[in-house]
């Protein structure tokens, strides 16, 4: 007994050191990502700015261009993981994320859809076409992978392949054929957070706090879950339930996402696979350490992708593509294993 308490007291001590190691590491890419840029501030004046703020450019820019786009992507990053993490827990499968499912390029679809037939219709609104898109699409790419046999990675990857591709070309006849109303779209589509606003935090802040909520509530029903329907039903969970709920919780983190910062890929790919590499398979740690986790890649992207062509700015998205591309070949050569 004091062998097992021993053991169970390492592993607690290296989820904390793991889960504050990575809170250390999103500080210091948010304080990199409130310094860095065409307009360079000191890392001490950062701080000093923020606590308190003069009359002068940098305050400004720290208060009105820099912090808000900070934030906005430490939420995206945080909400496009945890979907990611329900969306490999509820199919079992590591290939699983809003991208491969199929989730971001609908909800994408359906906003780039509203752009042109709304034109009046602001973000607010916009986030329910998001919504609406990221279900119609991840409902396609799950239908098809599930047939003939059930869900398998290798299946999972070419219908989410696929769907991508067709609903993609779907969104480049809308933006070919109405390039007047939709100059603005193209550099959201590639997926970006600059040029956010604090009306983008505030649109943001009730949808992803209902849905990391939601998804802390269902840590034990989806970890339960990993061990089998089966096993599940005979420990008194509602699968059903757990499914529907899940489904629900990643069309609103995915379709938020989306709707404020175009479809950034892979990062709902890539955390949870490292996550639960790191801390094992109880969602109840998972969830919450790739919110962390994924807070952190997306911020570091971000401050990555102001490199590409500086001064001017690149979308984030090119920067979690090289990322995240070969890491899903890697996943997919081992058919959906990590390691």
């Amino acid at each position: 007994m004091q062998h097992i308490s021993e053991q169970s007291s390492v592993v607690k001590y290296k989820w904390a050191l793991i889960f504050f190691g990575g809170i250390l590491v999103l500080i210091a890419s948010f304080i990199a990502s409130l310094s860095i840029g065409a307009y360079a501030i000191p890392f001490a004046d950062v701080f000093k700015l923020l606590v308190s703020p003069d009359a002068g450019k940098a305050a400004s820019i720290i208060h009105t261009i820099r912090l808000p786009r900070a934030i906005v992507g430490m939420i995206v990053g945080a909400c496009l993981a945890i979907a990611g993490g329900i969306m490999q827990a509820i199919t079992n499968n590591p290939l699983a994320s809003p991208q491969v499912f199929g989730v971001n390029a609908g909800a994408s679809l359906m906003v780039v859809a509203g752009v042109v037939l709304f034109p009046g219709l602001g973000s607010s609104t916009l986030v329910y076409f998001a919504f609406l898109g990221a279900a119609v699409g991840g409902a396609i790419v799950y239908s098809l992978s599930s047939t003939g046999g059930g869900m398998t990675p290798v299946k999972l990857a070419l219908a989410g392949i696929t769907v991508h591709l067709f609903l993609s070309s779907l969104i480049e006849g809308i933006v070919l054929f109405h390039e007047t109303s939709t100059e603005d779209v193209l550099f959201w589509l590639a997926g970006g957070i600059d040029g956010r606003t604090w009306a983008d935090v505030r649109l943001m802040i009730p949808w992803s706090l209902t849905g990391l909520i939601g998804a802390l509530f269902l840590g034990k029903g989806l970890t339960i879950l990993g061990l089998g329907d089966d096993v599940a039903r005979g420990l008194g969970q509602r699968i059903g339930w757990i499914r529907a709920s899940s489904a629900i919780l990643v069309i609103l983190l995915a379709g938020i996402s989306v709707a404020v910062a175009g479809p950034i890929g892979f990062i709902g790919l890539i955390i949870p696979n490292i996550v639960r590499k790191l801390m094992g398979s109880d969602y109840r740690v998972v969830l919450p350490v790739s919110a962390v986790f994924g807070a952190a890649l997306l911020t570091i992207s971000d401050v990555l992708s102001r490199f590409i062509s500086f001064p001017a700015e690149s979308p984030v998205g090119i920067v979690t593509a090289l990322l995240g591309a070969p890491f899903f070949l890697y996943l997919a050569s081992r058919g959906g294993r990590a390691a």
